[in-house]
This record gives C-alpha cells, structure tokens and sequence, in this order.
C-alpha cells in the first residue's frame, strides 16, 4: 500500500521561506513522477511543480522561479522549497505520485497541509 506523508508547511509571512517534505514508503520510489499541487477553498486544484525520477522538473507558471522541488530517490523523499512566498501562495498543498503502467494510472495523494502567506 503506496503511502504518502507530507510534513513542513505552517505560516510564513510575505517574502518568506517554507519546506515542505514528502515521504513515500510501501512501493519502489523511482516508479513515480512525483509532483506538488495546491488547492484553495472554491478553486480546483491545481499543479505548482513535477520531477522525474530522472529529475526532470517542470512547473507552474506561476512559480516564476521562486520554488524548487527536488527528490532523493535513496531517502525516498521529494522536496519543495518555496521563496519569496506571497499572499496569493496560500493554500493546502499535496504530495502526488503517478506511475503508469502501459495505459493505466496509478495514483496517489497525500494529506494536506497548510501553508499560510499573512503578514
């Protein structure tokens, strides 16, 4: 059973600095893409940044080079490392990982946790 636990997160105020962490046990690290989304109350969720097991990242436009993620396929762990937080990055964020088996998903999400922008 693929299990995600997220932690870090908490408040910041604008111009701060956060790090969330995600630990996956229960299945092979390397499978999955693994990615960072967030969701505020009323709006859909939406994706903040990806990386492969290779490490390839991709990220939201919104980003504009301010988060970093970053994963240790040893410690089984994928990082985001925010900066220059605003107001506007308020929200809870999840942990994700997706592997794909030819044509079917496998995907899981982690609980979670709030991260709050307030001066």
């Amino acid at each position: 059973q693929v299990q995600l636990v997220v932690s870090g997160g908490g408040l910041v105020q604008p111009g701060g600095s956060l790090r969330l962490s995600c630990a996956l046990s229960g299945s092979f690290f390397g499978w999955y893409i693994m990615a960072w989304y967030r969701q505020v109350p009323g709006k859909e969720r939406e994706r903040v940044a990806d990386i492969t097991s290779g490490g390839t990242t991709t990220y939201a436009d919104f980003v504009d080079g301010r988060f970093t993620i970053s994963r240790d396929n040893t410690k089984k762990i994928v990082v985001l490392q925010m900066n220059g937080l605003e107001n506007e990055d308020t929200a809870v964020y999840y942990c994700n990982a997706v592997r794909w088996i030819v044509t079917d998903k496998f995907d899981y999400w982690g609980q979670g946790i709030q991260v709050t922008i307030s001066s």
